[in-house]
């Protein structure tokens, strides 16, 4: 606000929040984009975080999305979380040495949870299939571990990165003690 005159709305958060409500309603772009009454084109730009969207067209789009104007205008709140080592809720094998700990749950609107996990040598941890659409997402901070879909697992060391699909059995096994990585599940 340079000249006296309000900044505009950033667009980037108006896209984020079509894209989240338009998925969580699970409509399609046309579909919202009709029941809304505007051109498919103009959402589809809206949610490339393009064009000029007036109050009008957001108020279409909250009203067929059901729900209130403001999720589609409210800023990003920032968030600042920190849990400490070893601090956090904690699920363990009966399994193996497989040791996990939340350090995100899923909040409403998005699907993905975020696990600090500790494995030791000696036995290896065999996951069921989750939900369909599920990846799951490894980086290791210590150790090396072989992880991933059966018989597509991957040898991977500090500093490593892999994604993987999650709804197919999968497993993880530790192959130097004190092996670290943080999964991050993303439900589809």
């Amino acid at each position: 606000m340079t000249d006296g005159t309000p900044s505009r709305l950033p667009l980037d958060w108006i896209a984020a929040a079509l894209r989240r409500e338009r998925t969580r309603a699970g409509l399609s772009l046309s579909e919202l984009a009709k029941r809304a009454g505007i051109a498919k084109s103009t959402l589809s730009q809206l949610e490339a975080a393009g064009g000029n969207p007036s109050m009008e067209t957001l108020w279409a789009l909250a009203v067929a999305l059901g729900v209130p104007f403001s999720a589609l205008v409210e800023p990003p709140a920032p968030m600042i979380q920190v849990i400490r080592a070893g601090e956090g809720p904690t699920v363990r094998s009966d399994r193996s040495s497989y040791v996990a700990t939340l350090l995100s749950a899923s909040p409403p609107g998005a699907r993905r949870d975020i696990y600090a996990v500790d494995l030791e040598p000696g036995t290896a941890r065999a996951s069921d299939p989750h939900i369909p659409g599920t990846v799951e997402h490894i980086v290791v901070s210590a150790g090396r571990v072989t992880a991933g879909p059966e018989g597509e697992e991957a040898e991977l060391g500090a500093g490593d990165y892999m994604a993987y699909r999650g709804d197919v059995p999968h497993r993880y096994e530790a192959l130097e003690p004190g092996t670290k990585f943080v999964l991050i599940m993303q439900h589809v």
